[in-house]
């Protein structure tokens, strides 16, 4: 659980700066490297601060061990992974991002760019490896790869995003039964508590056939879900019952850097806040059989 706040905060932070960078300066049609300097610089600085940091806030008080493995897959329905999922993929696009405004190669963009997701999560499993409470997770390596990998394949297949990760968030019953570790007020719940939390992939329809007349802004959109998870994971040492599901959705969803305006600032809100899956009418299916239909779905 601490990954993923770690994770969301870390990526929420850097995104606005990173995203008013690229929209209010024009990106140099050649290599700039005073640019480039600067977004390695201030990566590095970023990344190595983090990672201090968490070293000395997290790991500080926690019992040291040799690097070693662990393997978490059957906690939370996997809603964690699918979390270092996106982290990774949206890490790694900020670092496309930057790079291609300083006028980097695509083939260093892909290297060096795309790439810093993976490697930064990496290196905050390596950490993990070393607390004896915890331990390097071999799931968490392979979303991190799997999220690095989707925005990788895409630039290489399409030379854009043409499917994008997204994520949603409406507040459950859950949290009040265990307000310390699924969260006590909006802000945390959003990061702590699973059952509330929905990832998306949402495709641009557009995008597939250029010649249509579908609508650019409007996204065609999968969800995943589970609920009804108090604990990682169901055992008989947890004094309160829980019966755990996952829950699928189909739905609409916009992609905001479609939609034209001539406003800097609108254009700097849409790509900040892109990652938001736009409430829209959703069909959910979960693994108790049930099939619902929601107006709007958060």
């Amino acid at each position: 659980m601490k990954n993923l706040i770690f994770y969301v905060g870390f990526l929420l932070v850097i995104s606005p700066s990173i995203a008013q960078t690229s929209t209010f300066y024009k990106k140099s049609d050649t290599l700039n490297k005073k640019r480039r300097n600067a977004v390695i610089i201030t990566e590095s600085v970023l990344a190595a601060g983090s990672l201090i940091a968490l070293d000395q806030l997290w790991y500080k008080d926690q019992n040291r061990s040799g690097f070693h493995f662990i393997n978490d897959n059957d906690q939370w329905k996997q809603m964690d992974k699918v979390g270092h999922f996106m982290t990774s993929y949206y890490l790694g696009k900020i670092g496309m991002e930057v790079l291609d405004w300083s006028g980097v190669s695509k083939k260093n963009q892909l290297i060096y760019g795309a790439t810093f997701g993976f490697t930064f999560l990496t290196a905050v499993e390596i950490l993990d490896g070393f607390s004896r409470e915890g331990g390097a997770s071999t799931g968490d390596f392979l979303a991190n790869a799997a999220g690095t990998g989707l925005l990788i394949g895409q630039e290489l297949l399409w030379n854009e995003q043409r499917i994008t990760v997204k994520y949603s968030f409406h507040q459950t019953s859950f949290a009040k039964q265990r307000p310390n570790t699924l969260g006590e007020n909006f802000v945390q719940q959003a990061l702590k508590d699973y059952n509330g939390q929905t990832y998306w992939l949402s495709a641009n329809v557009w995008s597939f056939n250029k010649k249509s007349n579908f609508p650019k802004w409007l996204n065609i959109a999968l969800g995943y879900g589970a609920e009804g998870m108090l604990y990682g994971k169901n055992s008989v040492d947890n004094p309160i019952p829980q019966d755990p599901y996952r829950q699928f959705y189909l739905s609409l969803d916009l992609n905001l850097t479609k939609i034209k305006t001539k406003s800097k600032i609108l254009k700097t809100v849409f790509s900040v806040v892109n990652f938001i899956k736009i409430p829209a009418p959703t069909l959910e299916f979960d693994t108790k059989g049930r099939i619902k239909f929601h107006y709007l779905y958060f």
